[in-house]
């Protein structure tokens, strides 16, 4: 199988192949091993050299002999060290997989290795002390989003059909829109967390994967969602599968778009444009569209955030073998400092402020099927834009320069919806932007529907990022 050829075919598409017997799942392998090291040397994508041999994983599961990597994210996989991006962790190994892990393992994905992410998973931008820069594919001079940059870098570049990410204040969409990819948020409860963490950053963070097609991300979701032994609360369970919902019509739709960011900070024209051609597409499908958005208490939002940054970093001062925080960047000592500091009348304010922010914008989406937004408020920024180890920065003013970038994600991670970014946009120089759709909690369904229906209204198949070895110009994902 050659790297062209390879690169052609989303997960979906290579196990339809391995299981006709027109490739084998050798092949696969050994041409994604290539790719990887092709695509890794041009974006900087990987914390780790490619496993040698992969990860073990079952037999006969839905995306057998497809290959896969995981994030630098935290105790994931059993046996594979962990450095949260930061040279304070020397590699924890961890003793077991974590629950999602197993379901990775037993859909049959072939685990090759470990994508990179910024210190303490807490910027929008993947560059970080330990690891350097990981590199957008379609423009080498700019970032591939954060957390999940690494991840998002590579599946871009054709290295991989899709790849573990995480969210806690959109770190799977804002890579995503950032290099042209489906990121999908689910649902508070959607997924496990089990067995180490029953409500990761307090409910507000979430495991999934970036993939390049809405029928990738349907047939993962499927391959994983679904309660934990002894997890704390759990999302309703599906209809029907979701694979299923991808060719399903939705019917007529309330939608509300807005481009106005809660924080009040300035959005980029062409990154505007692109939602509000988004909403005249629903429009013209039939759909009932109008120009709305929830209220927002944005103080509120920040009150959370923060209580998010505090409880990433409780779970390091409270880990057997604390960090050395000289070792840290100048942010993620902020957030150390903060949380040692935080105390429970902080800590219930901020819940309350949750429970606002979230009671708002439910409210919002019952008279409202879908909210379309931008998914970040600017293109792709440059290497250096944000500085997670400028000194100068207090934890608020942090969160505030991530605001500034990307304002319209993390208000979902407060209030639980799932919430999905699709490259719906392209700017005039032809760098992808991402729009956000978001439902009710527990409606990936209505995503799914509405996702599909807008890949084929806004095909974004035939875009190849410039910065790839791995493909010609007429790549096309195949069915």
């Amino acid at each position: 199988m050659e790297l062209h050829e390879y690169a052609r075919y989303d997960a979906v598409g290579l196990r339809t192949l391995i299981k006709a017997g027109d490739v084998t799942a050798e092949e696969v392998e050994a041409t994604a091993r290539k790719a990887l090291a092709a695509a890794d040397e041009q974006v900087n994508g990987l914390a780790l050299p490619v496993f040698s041999p992969a990860l073990d994983h079952a037999g006969d599961g839905p995306f057998t002999g497809v290959p896969f990597l995981i994030k630098d994210h935290g105790p994931v996989a059993e046996g594979v060290p962990f450095f949260l991006g930061s040279r304070s962790l020397p590699g924890v190994v961890p003793d077991h997989d974590s629950d999602l892990m197993a379901r990775f393992r037993a859909a049959g994905l072939v685990t090759l290795g470990l994508t990179t992410s910024p210190e303490m998973c807490v910027s929008f931008s993947t560059e970080s002390v330990r690891f350097g820069t990981t590199r957008n594919p379609w423009d080498p001079d700019r970032g591939a989003g954060g957390s999940s940059g690494g991840a998002a870098a590579l599946v871009a570049a054709g290295a991989v059909p899709v790849a573990h990410a995480s969210d806690g204040a959109g770190s799977i969409r804002v890579p995503a829109s950032c290099c042209g990819l489906v990121g999908l948020k689910p649902s508070r409860g959607r997924i496990t967390s089990g067995p180490d963490l029953g409500e990761p950053m307090l409910g507000m963070a979430c495991e999934f994967a970036l993939t390049r097609t809405v029928r990738d991300a349907a047939h993962l979701l499927d391959a994983v969602c679904g309660p934990g032994i002894g997890d704390k609360y759990t999302a309703p369970p599906p209809l029907r599968p979701y694979a299923e919902e991808i060719a399903a019509r939705p019917g007529r739709l309330r939608v509300a778009v807005t481009t106005r960011a809660w924080s009040g900070t300035p959005v980029d024209a062409e990154v505007a444009a692109a939602a509000i051609r988004t909403g005249l597409v629903l429009e013209q499908a039939g759909h009932l569209v109008s120009e709305d958005g929830p209220r927002v208490d944005w103080d509120a939002v920040m009150r959370s955030w923060v209580l998010e940054g505090v409880a990433l970093s409780s779970t390091l001062l409270l880990a057997p073998r604390k960090p050395d925080p000289a070792m840290m960047e100048a942010v993620s000592r902020q957030f150390l400092k903060v949380a040692g500091e935080y105390t429970a009348m902080d800590m219930m304010a901020a819940f309350d402020a949750q429970n606002r922010v979230t009671r708002s914008v439910s409210a919002f989406l019952t008279e409202y099927d879908l909210l379309v937004t931008p998914t970040l408020g600017r293109l792709p920024a440059p290497h250096g834009t944000l500085r997670q180890d400028d000194p100068g920065h207090t934890l608020l003013s942090w969160l505030e320069s991530l605001a500034d970038y990307g304002p319209f994600t993390v208000v979902f991670n407060v209030t639980g919806q799932p919430a999905i970014s699709l490259p719906l946009g392209w700017s005039g120089n032809g760098l992808p932007i991402g729009v956000q759709i978001v439902a009710a909690h527990g409606r990936e369904d209505l995503l799914f529907q509405v996702a599909a229906e807008l890949e084929r209204a806004m095909p974004w198949k035939d875009r190849t990022p410039p910065v790839s070895a791995l493909w010609p110009r007429s790549y096309r994902v195949q069915s």
